[in-house]
């Protein structure tokens, strides 16, 4: 089950003054589901009205009613193999969006899964979030448990040439699990 609380910490970075997103990337899929153009930025290149909107784009996974339309999925440990899609997202994690053949790859992998008879869009944001320590009163601490790094992803209808509408599916990986990052799990997010 995923706690509300943690969606809401994560989504509380999503601002253009205090956001843990670093690096965006992205692909256009055209109806029949091929790509029609890519981009990868660093996210502060962006100007303040697109990090807002971007912002707002992935803020709206996070703040999707929790174990109704964002749902937590585990991953079992057999599937965690050379070749699988597990491998693929840990790597794009590592490089931290910086590698395009990666993301190619994620693009082929959606374009197969994801066909919904109509152009959208597919954002990646890459983040990490210092989390605060937290005292048994529930009160924030000086210093920070870990760094959860994570990859969010959106997929959008496209509201005319190259603007993505609300996201309609999603997911956050790895998800985060009691204040954590935990690789044996992935939030989803499936609307309509």
């Amino acid at each position: 089950m995923i706690n509300r609380e943690d969606m809401l910490e994560l989504s509380r970075r999503m601002t253009p003054a205090r956001a843990s997103v670093a690096r965006i990337a992205g692909a256009y899929f055209d109806e029949e589901g091929y790509v029609d153009g890519t981009f990868n930025t660093h996210f502060l290149k962006l100007s303040e009205a697109e990090r807002s909107r971007n912002l707002n784009q992935a803020k709206t996974l996070l703040l999707a009613k929790t174990n109704e339309e964002l749902k937590e999925y585990p991953i079992p440990a057999a599937e965690r193999k050379p070749g699988s899609i597990w491998q693929l997202l840990d790597g794009i994690l590592e490089s931290e969006l910086k590698n395009d053949a990666f993301l190619d790859i994620l693009y082929e992998v959606i374009s197969e899964k994801y066909q919904p008879g109509y152009s959208y869009a597919c954002f990646l944001y890459f983040g990490q979030y210092d989390v605060p320590v937290k005292g048994s009163d529930k009160e924030w601490l000086e210093g920070s448990e870990e760094v959860y790094t994570y990859l969010l992803c959106t997929l959008s209808p496209l509201e005319g040439e190259y603007e993505p509408g609300k996201p309609t599916a999603g997911f956050l990986y790895p998800a985060f699990k009691e204040r954590s990052g935990n690789c044996e799990y992935m939030n989803v997010l499936r609307l309509g």
